[in-house]
């Protein structure tokens, strides 16, 4: 039974721990620096230690017997978290989208001994994992769109959004730059623009520029396509008023007030959704075609707990990546990318399964059923 260290005792990682332990293969320790975090998450085989994630000293030490690391910390602190693993020789996965963080994960790997996997979430991670193994199938790529969205089912204020994930990370991949590639030259593009419009089954949406969803997928299909970029989907009127607050009134330089703002105007729910869309065109068999993955998931129950469809969609894909580490179908020393395992491979893992979810659309070669890309002046 292989020993994992769960970084994180919040939404993501608790939902972590429970899956990993309902299968009775991994021995899981959670790792936080908050009691009462570790007091909700302890249970019958889960061991918990009490871990300031600043101290490398205490972090290291923490990790050293250990498989591997999955890290669910907040996107400032997962450097440390990696740094650690390196210094203690184990496996180490997370879910940052922090474009920063992934370089360093990156060069941290080099020589390492054991498997460095980054950005092992909804997106970056599954997304990318769908982008590529559709884009592997044309003989020349054109366009990669790649659309992600978490959204409440019933939207009832003014943004039409309710917290479902981390705050941090939202207001983070709202402010920093994204990469894309635009007429066939890897760019860095501002967060927040290029608004579009779109209808999937009925309703319509919007989708604008957000950091970090594509991974590493720019430097994979560097030089193969003329343009990739990925969005964050959200209910039309949501980008306008994020605008009004980042820009207007400035808090894009004050992210702990608009935190705070978000954490105590914004209310929670467990009644989310996930939006996974991926167009690909190009030419295959000398004809210019287009193919369409569009998926939506919701929450279920792990552990006897009922789970948002981004805590499900996020942890599944961290441990779909640790038990195809185990299970020898990813390289076992030195960094991975997502798009390194086909999807296929992915799908039939017992945690890849959780994306099924609800198909929108099978046919290939053609648009998609019922959604319509419109870009907006």
């Amino acid at each position: 039974m292989n020993s994992i260290l769960v970084i994180g005792a919040g939404k993501i990682g608790s939902t972590i721990a429970d899956m990993l332990h309902e299968t009775g293969d991994y021995a899981v320790t959670v790792a936080d620096s908050s009691a009462a975090a570790l007091e909700a998450v302890a249970r019958d085989g889960v061991k918990t230690i009490q871990l300031d994630f600043n101290d490398a000293v205490a972090l290291q030490s923490a990790l050293k017997g250990h498989y591997a690391v999955l890290s669910a910390a907040p996107y400032h602190l997962t450097g440390h978290v990696a740094q650690a693993a390196r210094l203690a020789g184990v496996n180490y996965f997370d879910l940052t989208e922090d474009v920063a963080t992934t370089r360093m994960v990156k060069e941290l790997a080099e020589e390492a001994t054991t498997a460095f996997i980054p950005q092992c979430g909804l997106a970056p991670g599954f997304i990318s994992i769908v982008a590529h193994d559709i884009a592997r199938r044309f003989d020349k790529l054109d366009t990669v769109r790649l659309r992600v969205g978490a959204l409440p089912q019933y939207p009832s204020n003014a943004l039409s959004y309710n917290l479902t994930w981390s705050t941090d990370g939202v207001i983070n991949e709202y402010i920093e730059r994204c990469e894309a590639v635009v007429d066939g030259k890897l760019r860095e593009v501002p967060a927040m623009e290029e608004l579009e419009e779109f209808s999937l089954d009925g309703t319509r949406y919007e989708a604008f520029n957000t950091s970090g969803g594509l991974g590493t997928l720019c430097e994979t299909l560097d030089g193969q396509v003329r343009s990739l970029n990925y969005k964050t989907i959200r209910y039309p009127g949501h980008c306008a008023l994020m605008r009004v607050l980042l820009n207007d009134l400035q808090l894009r330089n004050r992210r702990e007030v608009l935190k705070d703002i978000l954490e105590n105007a914004v209310p929670a729910t467990m009644q989310d959704m996930v939006i996974v869309f991926v167009t690909v065109t190009g030419e295959r068999g000398g004809r210019h075609v287009q193919e369409t993955y569009a998926r939506k998931i919701y929450g279920q129950t792990v552990g006897g707990v009922q789970r948002t469809a981004i805590q499900v969609t996020t942890a599944a894909g961290i441990c779909a990546m640790l038990d195809l580490l185990v299970e020898g179908k990813l390289p076992q020393q030195g960094f991975c990318r997502q798009e390194e395992i086909d999807l296929d491979t992915f799908m039939a893992n017992r945690f890849g399964r959780v994306y099924s979810g609800e198909l929108l659309e099978e046919q290939e070669g053609t648009a998609a059923k019922k959604i319509r890309l419109d870009a907006v002046a």
